[in-house]
């Protein structure tokens, strides 16, 4: 393991050569906590004309705005005044709320912008960030993100900051120019976007603002945050005051769609080789200021891009995360299980454990299953969250290695939480899966939950679930209860969990039954004196699974160190100690099979990541070490070349190596993911998988008009290919149009 340790090391020596800091303007020195500053305050003034919006802020009405200044370090200096001047201006009219921003730079030609594409990798740009929390709930928010050639990131925050929505896409206006004093940006935001209450007469928002100078690693806020908050902590957000006369909006939105495509491919039942055309479409009205209600008919996901390949070399399933944007939408009020602060080490997180996974209606085994329609209800009332969802597939026949018959099924969910003792939160959860054509032929899910946030930095999670499916004897429920430190220092963790041995949540996700489980984990977040580092994360962690009876399955102790480097490069090693006994032998893709018995083995990881703000960045991993009775060998490269703001490649490779007696075994994953934005409104894409162990390449190519504000012309090609016969599985050219109607 040599050769690794050298990558980490040199990982380190490679942040030295960034480019030279511009001087800093400041003698004051960086503070421990910067939240414990006072909240900021900034007034928006009322306008009787709409603006236009060129990115030059000379209207008049701008400079009768209050003017926003005074931007805190959020790193590399926590506490000092921002490198660069940023100038923010809030005015409004009755139908938006104008964001006006000046981001002064001295070296606006080494602006990074990697992206124009909707929703861009904000980690890795240049930006000016806003959060509005509208119902000044100081827990739920809106959050908009321009980068300095106008592209634009929009989400949803809820619970804190503990869920964040980043498919949720609303109606904005944006102009953005770069010039010789830095760059400048317009924003207009729809009241019709945006919820809150019209029958105040004066409104009271929770409002932060990000500016991040990317090349400088340096992130900068109005209301000042300590590591580890972002921008979506709106607990600890600044006030925005004097919007007053708010008239109440409709936001009614009807959005069809009709759809022609060709399929083909030898996975196909008979028959299903032709030419298809079909329509639908969504709606979309706010019933009241907080609560939205979404219908759906003949729900279509044609337009949403293919899994990326897995490989699995464990015995228990794997997770795929929900990408289509009708499930994503508010997804942080249905969230239910190993909840995990996004900053915090927690050993486990909803990947592991959820009572409500989206992905299991409408896909078995990743093959589609038509989804007839239903509706959502989501939102707010009151002091509670929210959420009804029904939706109804239709019956399908799907024809693979296996030939399976799916039924008509109708999928309930109701979902209730209370906010309690300010940014915690108590709820219940209901599930219902029923064949609609057999009444025996059911799954029910019962939840409880509470989630508490105390003394700042302590959070405590807990859950009681049971579910309910005819024929299906033993032990069906499942508990657990966390509790965890995160400070600027210190980051604890320890739980306790028992998952039955009959616990079936079928429209949920749980990677492992019939256990009793215990975790716990120390670390600390020093920042050392020199100038290099940015911060250092050693740790220890250490978990043991038994079954119902006692008796050891799985022990893992792991002592790890990440590095953050002071540019934005990273860096970790993590050596781990693992015991399993396996009851029954189990057989990986590869090839592989290991039988019954205990095995104790231990192996070491290392991983090292460079600035995403050069033109050429990479992510490079390499492990090694025992592997049950042989021995395992991995690598990995995820290399992405931005060539401009325009076009980026990205080619990622994995190779994995079990040895065992003199035999050997292969599992690889290679892609490639090419991006090309035209506009801000046009962008095309390809991405290419290719996975050695089940021989298959996975091709998506995908062009994206936005002909209008959130309507979108699409033309997809998917294709899956069985290499070794050399025969297309599964293929389908698909041209969708969507159009958004608003009221």
């Amino acid at each position: 393991m040599r050769f690794p340790v050298l990558l980490l090391l040199l990982a380190g020596a490679w942040p030295v050569r960034a480019p030279a800091q511009p001087a800093m303007t400041h003698e004051a020195p960086a503070l421990a906590d910067p939240s414990s500053l006072p909240r900021p305050t900034v007034r928006a003034v009322r306008i009787d004309a709409p603006l236009t919006l060129d990115a030059y802020l000379d209207e008049p009405a701008w400079q009768r705005a209050d003017s926003v200044t005074g931007f805190t370090q959020y790193q590399p200096e926590p506490g000092a005044p921002a490198s660069e001047p940023t100038v923010v201006r809030i005015l409004y009219d009755d139908d938006y709320l104008y964001i006006g921003v000046v981001c002064y730079d001295e070296h606006p030609e080494r602006l990074t912008v990697p992206s124009l594409d909707q929703d861009f990798s904000t980690r890795d740009s240049d930006l000016f960030g806003l959060t509005l929390d509208t119902f000044h709930d100081r827990r739920n928010a809106f959050l908009f993100a321009v980068n300095p050639r106008g592209g634009i990131a929009d989400f949803q925050a809820f619970n804190d900051g503990r869920n964040v929505n980043r498919s949720w896409e609303g109606i904005v206006k944006v102009k953005a120019r770069i010039h010789e004093r830095g760059w400048t940006l317009e924003m207009a935001l729809p009241f019709s976007t945006l919820r809150y209450d019209p029958t105040k007469a004066e409104q009271t928002w929770g409002v932060n603002f990000l500016r991040r100078i990317r090349r400088l690693n340096e992130d900068d806020y109005w209301a000042p945050l300590a590591r580890p908050d972002r921008l979506y902590k709106m607990s600890e957000a600044g006030t925005l005051t004097g919007l007053t006369g708010l008239r109440p909006v409709r936001n009614l939105q009807v959005k069809p769609y009709v759809k022609s495509n060709r399929t083909t491919g030898t996975l196909l039942p008979p028959g299903a080789d032709a030419y298809g055309l079909d329509a639908g479409g969504d709606l979309k009205y706010s019933l009241t200021p907080g609560l939205t209600l979404d219908l759906t008919a003949r729900t279509d996901f044609s337009q949403v891009e293919v899994d990326q390949e897995q490989i699995n070399l464990t015995r228990f399933p794997t997770f795929f995360p929900e990408k289509r944007d009708f499930f994503l939408e508010n997804e942080g009020i249905f969230t239910f299980g190993d909840v995990a602060e996004r900053t915090q080490r927690t050993g486990s997180s909803t990947r592991a454990f959820t009572l409500f996974h989206s992905r299991r209606i409408g896909l078995s085994g990743g093959r589609l299953v038509p989804v007839l329609g239903g509706g959502r209800l989501s939102g707010r009332a009151g002091a509670f969250e929210l959420g009804l969802l029904n939706l109804q597939t239709q019956p399908v026949t799907l024809v693979g290695a296996d030939t399976t018959r799916v039924p008509a099924e109708n999928f309930s969910v109701v979902r209730v939480r209370r906010n309690v003792l300010g940014s915690s939160d108590v709820g219940v959860l209901f599930i219902n899966r029923q064949a609609t054509s057999e009444a025996d032929r059911y799954n029910r899910t019962f939840g409880v939950d509470a989630n508490f946030r105390l003394m700042r930095h302590m959070i405590v999670n807990a859950y009681a679930a049971a579910t309910q499916t005819p024929g299906l004897d033993g032990d069906a429920t499942a508990a657990r209860v966390l509790v965890g430190w995160r400070d600027t220092y210190w980051d604890t963790a320890a739980f306790v969990k028992q998952v039955g041995d009959a616990f079936n949540p079928e429209v949920g996700f749980v990677r492992r039954r019939a256990m009793r489980q215990a975790y716990a984990t120390v670390g600390i977040h020093p920042r050392p004196a020199m100038r290099l580092f940015q911060e250092l994360n050693p740790y220890v962690e250490a978990t043991a699974v038994t079954d119902l009876g006692g008796r050891l399955e799985t022990r893992e102790a792991t002592a790890g160190l990440a590095v953050e480097f002071i540019e934005g490069s990273r860096a970790s090693i993590a050596v781990k100690n693992t015991f399993e006994r396996l009851s029954n032998g189990f057989t990986l893709v590869s090839g592989a099979s290991f039988e019954a018995g205990e095995y104790t083995f231990t192996d070491v990881q290392v991983q090292t990541q460079t600035t995403a703000s050069r033109p050429l960045s990479a992510r490079l991993s390499l492990g090694g070490g025992g592997f049950f009775d042989g021995a395992r060998r991995s690598a990995r490269a995820d290399v992405l070349w931005r060539v401009d703001y325009h076009l980026s490649l990205n080619l990622f490779a994995e190779r994995n190596r079990i040895t065992r007696a003199g035999d050997a075994f292969d599992a690889d994953l290679f892609g490639f993911r090419f991006r090309y934005a035209f506009s801000t409104k046009l962008f095309t894409s390809a991405f290419v998988q290719y996975n050695r162990a089940t021989e298959e390449v996975v091709t998506n190519v995908r062009v994206n008009l936005i002909h209008a504000p959130l309507s979108d012309v699409f033309l997809v090609l998917s294709e899956r290919r069985d290499v070794r016969a050399n025969a297309v599985l599964e293929r389908a050219l698909t041209l969708k149009v969507t159009k958004l109607f608003a009221f």
